[in-house]
């Protein structure tokens, strides 16, 4: 028996993607936010690997990763606009989780556990959304530069960064996007 939930469809088919540069405070307190990461840790795990770590950065933590992305991208021999977009979301962040993809062996395909990494910053975008938070998932040269997620998240051999996911008071809904076109992009059975 299929047992509908509208209010969680009806949630998930108004989701709207909120620049995280928007976001204020106030933010999620401890209490508030351990509860968005326990309904988020509901994600597919592959046979209780928990391939993935998080990490909270507060505001001063943000600090320290700025100063961080603009020190790497100087050594980077990166200009003005490699610097600013590297603090940016640094500079502008007032709370975010880190989610670390960190594989466990090979017992499960390596490329589900990243998989399970990036299902876990989806669950915590929603999780933090439906308690009523702006929640927006980032990425950018820093989490893709192994040198900057090593010094600023202690990432290992084998681990990367997934996504960087900002939560905080987001601001009043403006026009939405364009959502992409489903007969474009999917493909149905011959009738």
């Amino acid at each position: 028996m299929i047992i509908a939930n509208p209010a969680a469809f009806a949630f998930l088919s108004a989701r709207r993607s909120r620049p995280a540069k928007l976001f204020k405070g106030p933010v999620p307190d401890r209490a508030a936010l351990r509860a968005i990461l326990t309904a988020a840790l509901r994600v597919p795990d592959h046979g209780k690997l928990e391939p993935w770590r998080l990490i909270v950065v507060d505001r001063a933590g943000m600090e320290r990763l700025a100063g961080l992305a603009e020190a790497r991208a100087l050594e980077l021999g990166g200009d003005a606009q490699k610097v600013a977009k590297g603090r940016g979301q640094f500079d502008l962040g007032q709370l975010a989780v880190v989610v670390i993809s960190s594989p466990k062996g090979d017992q499960k395909p390596v490329v589900e556990q990243v998989a399970s990494s990036a299902a876990l910053c989806m669950n915590i975008l929603n999780a933090a959304e439906a308690a009523g938070w702006g929640a927006n998932w980032l990425t950018g040269w820093t989490a893709h530069d192994p040198v900057f997620a090593a010094c600023a998240f202690g990432c290992g051999t084998g681990e990367t960064v997934a996504g960087i996911v900002h939560i905080g008071t987001p601001p009043e809904d403006g026009p939405d996007r364009a959502r992409p076109d489903l007969d474009r992009v999917v493909t149905w059975p011959a009738p």
